[in-house]
């Protein structure tokens, strides 16, 4: 039963390789050939031994049917970020800080600021005297605005909302 288990378990991840692969290619589901469908159904059944549907599957990669990306890959393609201002942020004795209050991120990844507030807000670069600087500086955010910009330097970015300075974040790239 064990083994069974843990042949399911093989299939659902290769079928799981194989639909992501293809879906990234823009590949129907449909294209998935009937061949390999039914090697993974006698894999399965227990028809054919692993290293010949594992061999199947290293085919389907070697010729370039399935694209496994790297890690970099990936990475290199989510670049982007959210910094909430939730509602109450406008409230000296509120506890709404921007979500994430320090976002952590990686060079040439954009962020976009969200107002969640029920009142106006600006997102106001600030310099290492704690001065506005023209790095980034967003007009008025009504509710449900957005402000992008895209971090393509390491280091240390400090912001606030002029309307409300008491509320500041950070944004660090490493």
């Amino acid at each position: 039963m064990k083994h069974r288990s843990i042949k399911i378990s093989i299939i659902t991840m290769i079928f799981s390789i194989l639909l992501v692969s293809l879906t990234a290619n823009e590949a129907a589901a449909e294209s998935v050939p009937e061949w390999v469908k039914n090697n993974a159904l006698w894999y399965g059944q227990g028809d054919i031994s692993e290293t010949e549907f594992l061999n199947a599957i290293k085919f389907l990669i070697e010729t370039g049917v399935i694209v496994i990306e790297s890690a970099e890959d990936v990475v290199a393609e989510i670049m982007e970020a959210e910094i909430i201002i939730p509602n109450g942020n406008s409230d000296v004795s509120g506890s709404g800080f921007y979500l994430p209050l320090n976002l952590e991120i990686s060079e040439n990844t954009k962020v976009t600021w969200v107002n969640d507030d029920s009142v106006p807000h600006n997102i106001q670069s600030q310099d290492n005297m704690g001065k506005v600087s023209d790095l980034f500086n967003s007009p008025p955010l009504q509710t449900g605005d957005r402000f992008e910009f895209t971090f393509e330097e390491s280091g240390v970015y400090n912001y606030y909302c002029s309307f409300h300075p008491w509320r500041v974040g950070v944004v660090t790239v490493k």
